[in-house]
């Protein structure tokens, strides 16, 4: 048993829970939100769409499978810091390479443990999604309390900036299986370009398995360099922050969709830039969507997908314009999880159909993009 140093978590409305340190030590602020998700701790915390907020895991024991330098959504984690019930001092999997505790003391993550989540996850429930801070150096509840106070709320920022990508790159490299790692692929059929709001590995080795090259841009591309890639397609993707304050991503998104004539495809933030570009509104939800096991039901089929999901802000289902069509809701909630316009080869989902990690039932819509760009191309 590891001697841990003593740790604070420390919500805005003045609620103290007392744990232990693990990862690295300090002190991070954050909006506190949690998931629902029971596996892939590794994936959760390196999505930049986690960026500006601490994690709780609702699952009791974390850490067990240990991590490695394959299962990431970006180079290095995004999010604040990691609140869990028990931290696993043993892992044990065939592609561990060191404990997940060692992957965030590496990057300078500050883990808070043996907390009573349960009790945390309730009060987020009943309350909603908070300001907090964790801190191993200062255990002064009434500090910490103003610290949480000071900190931005969610509405209002704009987090893309922080992580998206520096220049443009190109990405060949297809999804994971067994015994072979992530497969390079070549001579893929269609360019792409994905504006990088916060892009997930996953999704781009997802389009690359149904045969698309995505060429990923800066999410402050001006919209006239990205139509001079002359792609086949374009793909808007998931990321951080509030939809509403990334006003210059809603200008670039209402000019593509008048000049761009071929498909678009958008994942999350994109779904809720494009819906704001085309004149509807967004809200922040009480404690948002987080997890692997989301309910939507697709209204085209009937069917009932089992999702992945992590946003904290849904489109105004009542401000929804004509030209757009809901095709999937919230069996939770109702809200929005879908939308197709009615005269354009544009689509958007709320939920992340890469699942990474999560189900694999809504993959079929990267083979729908790739459908849809083929049917355009005329091949």
């Amino acid at each position: 048993m590891l001697k841990r140093k003593k740790a604070m978590l420390v919500l805005e409305d003045g609620t103290v829970f007392e744990g232990i340190s693990f990862g690295a030590e300090g002190e991070v602020f954050g909006e506190i939100v949690f998931t629902t998700s029971m596996t892939g701790y590794q994936e959760i915390v390196t999505d930049p769409s986690f960026k500006g907020q601490i994690v709780t895991m609702t699952c009791p024991l974390i850490g067990n499978v240990g991590a490695n330098n394959e299962d990431i959504e970006s180079d290095k984690p995004q999010a604040e810091g990691f609140i869990v019930k028990e931290i696993s001092e043993i892992h044990s999997n065939w592609r561990a390479k060191f404990s997940f505790e060692e992957y965030l003391a590496k990057h300078e993550v500050v883990g808070i443990a043996e907390i009573d989540t349960r009790a945390l996850v309730k009060k987020l429930r009943s309350s909603g999604t908070m300001r907090g801070v964790i801190s191993t150096v200062d255990l002064n509840s009434e500090s910490l309390v103003k610290k949480a106070l000071s900190g931005p709320k969610m509405e209002g920022l704009n987090l893309v900036d922080k992580v998206t990508c520096d220049e443009p790159y190109e990405w060949e490299q297809g999804t994971w299986a067994p015994y072979e790692g992530y497969r390079k692929k070549e001579n893929l059929k269609y360019n792409v370009a994905v504006i990088d709001f916060g892009i997930r590995k996953n999704i781009l080795r997802n389009l690359v398995d149904v045969g698309i090259k995505p060429i990923v841009l800066p999410a402050a591309t001006k919209p006239e360099e990205i139509l001079k890639f002359n792609c086949d397609g374009i793909f808007l993707s998931c990321g951080p922050g509030d939809p509403a304050a990334v006003d210059y991503a809603i200008e670039t998104i209402k000019y593509l969709i008048a000049a761009f004539k071929k498909p678009i495809f958008g994942i999350c933030l994109g779904h809720q830039l494009t819906a704001l570009a085309l004149g509807a509104k967004t809200y922040k939800l009480k404690f948002g969507h987080r997890g692997a096991n989301q309910p939507v039901l697709n209204k085209k089929t009937g069917k009932v997908e089992i999702t992945a999901q992590n946003h904290g802000f849904a489109v105004d289902e009542l401000t929804v314009p004509e030209e757009l069509e809901i095709t999937h809701t919230s069996l939770n909630d109702k809200t929005v999880e879908g939308l197709k316009h009615k005269s354009k080869p544009l689509f958007t989902v709320q939920y992340h159909p890469e699942s990474s990690p999560g189900p694999h039932d809504s993959r079929y819509l990267f083979r729908e993009f790739a459908k849809l760009i083929t049917d355009y191309k005329g091949i």
